[in-house]
């Protein structure tokens, strides 16, 4: 009955095309890209929303919030549903908020922009450029909400200079609480938009984000191939020390490759190293590659969104178009690069994707057979001992160091616990 009341009260709020109880439509709003993980895939409460929002302003969410505390009916945030963790799935049913039509650029100045949460950052990359700047820090699904990745992911194309969402690039957050006097909450700086980053929407929604602005540099492709892993590594290591360093850079092994589909620019069975550089460090990129024992294949000047397509996930995702029987790992750290050979031999059929972040360093995804949940456990703590640092999308709570600040936050800005319910562990 309360979710039915609810529903009655979003529609004079909203309006009819504010509102929705169509299955299909709750259905679409109910899911996201879990589907990559087999253990989420098994495992994975499939909860279903009772009734779906769309509203179009941060007031209309706080007003939408507002009633959704009164009635005790749990929320689930949500952008474009381009996560993989089942951050957009609703556990609880209840009420899911789509936040896509709150989409407006509000401000652009000199190193920052100012946009609603729904915002994709292909509009306000095209936004950035028309001012002569580009997006610090963006993800590889360019189609993805600004909301949903602060709240959901954490780095992306950029990450090699200016490092993770909430490495300074992230200036201000307006948030709203899910409390019965819910209004936007403004907060400023590294340490009141923490809280919020990587939360999956449990320690308040966001509704507008500012985030940092660098002035535009003129961006080319650049495609290179080499016969062993390590050179390609350490070819990589000196492209990211370059002065303008890389938007971005991306390593592969010979079994991914031939899933990309352009031989010509990634030849097959070779590894193939590919970087977005500022056209002034063309020649000195090429040189190191070079000297490594590497070949450019070609420098591309509209190449860039083809490389940032195949970076992260997204070479996840193309190579179980092929291969379901594959799945993947999120890795980091020394024992990734400096122990490959051992990692390899920890898991079956052992693939290798590598992106470039700040340091410079890598992470990656470790892709293999799935042989079940156990043995990919097994693996991961076998990974672990070469020093091999594992974060596992096969969860679907948060997990990592921050989790005591997120909780401690939404104990106050969520006092009741219907912000995305089962996604925050207990203490």
């Amino acid at each position: 009955m309360s979710v039915v009341e609810l529903a009655s009260e979003l529609e004079d709020l909203l309006g009819s095309v504010g509102v929705s109880v169509d299955e299909r439509v709750r259905r679409t709003a109910s899911t996201d890209w879990a589907h990559m993980s087999p253990v989420l895939s098994a495992k994975l409460p499939a909860g279903l929303a009772d009734v779906v929002a769309f509203p179009r302003t941060p007031e209309e969410l706080a007003r939408v919030l507002q009633a959704a505390y009164r009635r005790r009916v749990p929320v689930t945030p949500r952008g474009k549903g381009t996560g993989n963790y089942g951050q957009a799935i609703p556990l609880a049913d209840g009420l899911v908020i789509d936040l896509t039509r709150c989409r407006r650029i509000l401000e652009i100045g000199d190193g920052y922009m100012k946009a609603e949460a729904g915002a994709t950052f292909v509009v306000m990359e095209a936004a950035a450029h028309r001012a002569g700047q580009d997006v610090c820090v963006f993800p590889s699904t360019v189609g993805s909400t600004v909301g949903g990745f602060i709240s959901g992911g954490s780095g992306g194309t950029g990450s090699v200079e200016h490092g993770r969402t909430w490495d300074g690039n992230i200036l201000a957050l307006d948030v709203v609480p899910c409390t019965e006097d819910a209004d936007l909450l403004a907060r400023k700086g590294f340490e009141e938009t923490l809280p919020f980053c990587h939360a999956f929407g449990t320690s308040g929604i966001v509704a507008t984000a500012t985030v940092r602005l660098a002035p535009a540099r003129q961006w080319t492709a650049l495609f290179t191939s080499f016969e062993h892993f390590a050179d390609a590594v350490e070819a990589g290591r000196q492209i990211m020390a370059l002065d303008p360093p890389p938007r971005l850079l991306s390593i592969d092994d010979p079994g991914l490759v031939e899933h990309y589909g352009d031989p010509a620019a990634m030849p097959l069975g070779k590894v193939s190293l590919r970087a977005i550089i500022d056209t002034s460090v063309v020649s000195d990129a090429g040189a190191v590659v070079t000297a490594a024992g590497g070949t450019v294949e070609e420098v591309r000047p509209k190449g860039a969104g083809l490389l940032t397509s195949l970076s992260f996930n997204h070479s996840t995702y193309r190579l179980r178009k092929a291969r379901p029987e594959f799945t993947h790992l999120q890795v980091g750290g020394a024992g990734l690069v400096e122990r490959t050979r051992e990692a390899r031999e920890v898991l079956p059929e052992t693939l290798l994707h590598l992106d470039g972040v700040q340091g410079p360093s890598y992470a990656g995804m470790l892709m293999c057979r799935y042989d079940g949940e156990a043995a990919l456990l097994a693996g991961i703590r076998g990974l672990e001992g070469l020093g091999v640092t594992v974060s596992s999308p096969h969860t679907w709570e948060l997990h990592h160091d921050r989790v005591g600040l997120i909780r401690s936050t939404a104990a106050r800005l969520d006092p009741a616990g219907l912000l995305n319910p089962g996604k925050l562990p207990a203490a």
